[in-house]
């Protein structure tokens, strides 16, 4: 076999060699293009290719069933048997696995499974290039530097299972990241975008957009810590339910170790998290956010089983018009739990705001603050879902309806469950690039909330 076998055929052979009564093996084939500029200038461009493979092996016995799960880059067919023995060996030496089920079956075919990989290259960038280099120019002509980088990965899985199971998704995901600066670098703004295929991405709109806000900070305002009705933008409200979503795994909910945690026994299923009549939901299928309709799991934990391989994905409301719906879960902890099965997916959307922009509820703010974005979000406390992290990038000041300077940044304790249940307006629903989770997590689409006391609890010195 060549040394370049296509990326089916590596899977189909590692399934002929597997000698263990189950197998799961995905092979995942990545394309990377990228852009970078600093000082109105591009310094760097790439093109990268790469290919991993992971091999899922199960092993029953007396006491239940073992997995073993190995993963490795670059490999070709020489590396193949090596590979899949490894993954016997691994489980072999393991005990049996608490969350093991029998493999998925059942599932139709990929009809495009035997097809090459899709693959991105520079010419995504073909359109963007020129309109940044044209943003350039005009960041040059209006006093700031625009520094950033654009980057856009494609990635073909192949899934295959000794069940039959021949699965293929492509997932395409693309980022913008642009800051710009005064030449003194005294004033910072950023603008973040997620994209599929760059062709939905304005650079101008983008700096102009940046210029603005430059525009806003040269008038300064300091102010103390405390709590003070904040917008957050859409990015900012990512950010926090993302990260509310990675913690809503239904086990650690029943065992009590979570927000989402009944007291005296139990989870707060049905219980009301907002007064707004608001959703929080996944769908593979969601039109510019697409994601995968079946789970891919390269290891196990609480929210996700490589039992589970392959089992279909579909919509899904964590929160249904500001009551708690669903929890995640695996076929393992549904069974635990007595929840429905609710494996997580790809993308965010918070819909059932209003139609007003963040413009618009700026112009309705008589003194709050509006952000740009939130920083190195970290967890304080899981029973509450307390979360620190900074602003970043422009705190600005609204009195009477109008941005009249920038304020210094802050750190900010608060859990994105509170700031649900004291939200007072929620805007227009967007799609947006979360700035701490975009190397993970790029699907959303969020509106801007009103939050009347949001607990800016020390000031900070970054800009």
């Amino acid at each position: 076999m060549s040394p370049v076998s296509k990326p089916y055929e590596i899977v189909e052979r590692a399934l002929e060699l597997s000698r263990a009564d189950g197998c799961v093996v995905i092979a995942d084939e990545e394309s990377s293009a990228n852009l970078r500029w600093a000082g109105n200038t591009l310094t760097t461009n790439g093109v990268t290719r790469g290919r991993t493979l992971t091999v899922i092996a199960t092993v029953d016995g007396a006491e239940g069933t073992a997995s073993g799960v190995v993963s490795r880059s670059a490999v070709t067919a020489g590396d193949l048997e090596p590979l899949v023995r490894a993954a016997e060996a691994a489980a072999r030496a393991a005990g049996p696995a608490e969350d093991a089920q029998p493999l998925v079956t059942g599932v139709p075919s990929s009809p495009d499974f035997t097809d090459a990989p899709a693959e991105t290259s520079s010419a995504v960038f073909a359109d963007f290039a020129p309109a940044l280099g044209e943003a350039f120019a005009r960041a040059r002509a209006g006093g700031r530097e625009l520094y950033g980088f654009a980057n856009h990965e494609l990635t073909s899985t192949y899934l295959g299972t000794s069940t039959g199971l021949r699965l293929r998704h492509d997932q395409p995901t693309g980022t913008l990241e642009l800051n710009a600066k005064s030449p003194d670098r005294s004033r910072s703004a950023w603008a973040g975008r997620s994209t599929r295929d760059f062709k939905d991405v304005d650079p101008a709109a983008l700096d102009a957009e940046l210029a603005v806000r430059l525009g806003w900070a040269e008038r300064r305002i300091e102010l103390p810590a405390g709590r003070y009705e904040t917008l957050l933008p859409p990015t900012a409200v990512a950010d926090l339910l993302i990260y509310q979503l990675w913690s809503s795994a239904a086990r650690d909910a029943v065992e009590g170790r979570t927000v989402f945690s009944r007291p005296g026994g139990g989870t707060r299923i049905g219980e009301t998290l907002s007064p707004l009549p608001l959703t929080l939901r996944s769908d593979p299928y969601e039109p510019g956010l697409e994601s995968a309709p079946f789970v891919i799991a390269h290891a196990s934990g609480d929210e996700e089983s490589v039992f589970d391989n392959g089992l279909p994905v579909g919509p899904v409301e964590w929160m249904r018009a500001g009551a708690l719906d669903r929890l995640i879960t695996t076929r393992h902890t549904a069974g635990l739990t007595g929840l429905p099965v609710a494996p997580g997916a790809g993308n965010l959307i918070l819909d059932g705001g209003g139609e007003r922009s963040l413009e618009e509820m700026v112009a309705s703010t008589e003194r709050g603050l509006l952000l740009t974005c939130l920083w190195y979000i970290r967890e304080v406390d899981p029973a509450t879902l307390l979360l620190t992290g900074l602003t970043r990038d422009g705190v600005y000041l609204v009195e009477n309806g109008e941005v009249v300077g920038e304020v210094n940044n802050f750190r900010f304790n608060e859990s994105p469950v509170d700031l649900l249940s004291r939200a007072t307006e929620a805007g227009r629903t967007e799609r947006t690039l979360p700035r701490e989770w975009s190397d993970w997590f790029t699907r959303a689409a969020m509106p801007a909330l009103r939050v009347p006391d949001f607990n800016m609890s020390s000031v900070s010195k970054g800009v």
